[in-house]
């Protein structure tokens, strides 16, 4: 028995362990083993508590969820001064086990969004007051020695994200994750046609003019001069 004070029936629980004999005996040993323990106890004139393991949720993309449906009444318990074991601690009765529940203090809730998600504007209002809100611009520094046919990741990135900025916000410059993985110069071809260029479509609702102050014109060529002998006559 790891302790002795989960025994319940002396009886039942040692006749199990070590066969038969009569529950006096068994008191006995067990009351001398007790005794033996609490002599030995040394006096402590302080306790010593550890602290808290913490722990984190992260969830991702939370601007996209529909916030009740994540939290539901946990969204009051997870304020600060609600947490367990604060002067305005409150707990909640869960619906089928019918226990008490509260958050404790040394939960961490991590929520990521994409600013440039339309979907950042109906974000909850009781969610932006109960969070504290983190600005994480693309980390350059991930790219350095990064050099592809002399064209160096790194700066490429900065100029066309400053570019962007000018052109429409902060919140929409492009992310590190699409260079990190570039590794030739055909990689960076890929990533130019089927993210960066795209993502720039979307951004300015197919205005080749910016997208054109943004990446330069050699990103276009010249297409083929129309007259106006191409449309069918019509008098």
């Amino acid at each position: 028995f790891p302790d002795l004070s989960v025994i319940k029936n002396i009886d039942k629980e040692f006749r199990a362990v070590i066969g038969g004999s009569n529950s006096t005996a068994y008191w006995s040993v067990i009351n001398y083993i007790n005794n033996k323990i609490n002599s030995e106890k040394k006096p402590t004139t302080q306790e010593i508590f550890l602290p808290a393991l913490s722990h984190v949720l992260i969830i991702d993309e939370i601007n996209r969820g529909n916030v009740s449906q994540i939290f539901g009444e946990l969204i009051t318990l997870i304020e600060d001064s609600k947490r367990l074991g604060k002067d305005e601690s409150l707990e909640v009765t869960l619906p089928y086990s019918k226990e008490t529940f509260g958050v404790p203090s040394n939960l961490y809730i991590i929520g990521t969004m994409n600013t440039a998600d339309r979907s950042v504007e109906s974000l909850d209002t009781a969610l932006r007051r109960r969070f504290s809100f983190e600005e994480m611009m693309p980390d350059l520094d991930i790219l350095t020695g990064k050099n592809i046919q002399g064209i160096i990741l790194k700066d490429l990135l900065y100029t066309i994200n400053k570019r962007v900025e000018i052109l429409l916000d902060r919140d929409h410059m492009i992310g590190h994750s699409y260079f990190i993985n570039i590794k030739s110069e055909d990689d960076l071809k890929n990533t130019f046609k089927n993210n960066i260029i795209p993502l720039l479509q979307e951004y300015f609702y197919g205005d080749y003019e910016k997208i054109g102050m943004i990446l330069g014109q050699e990103f276009f060529e010249e297409s083929e001069k129309y007259t106006k002998d191409i449309f069918a006559c019509f008098t």
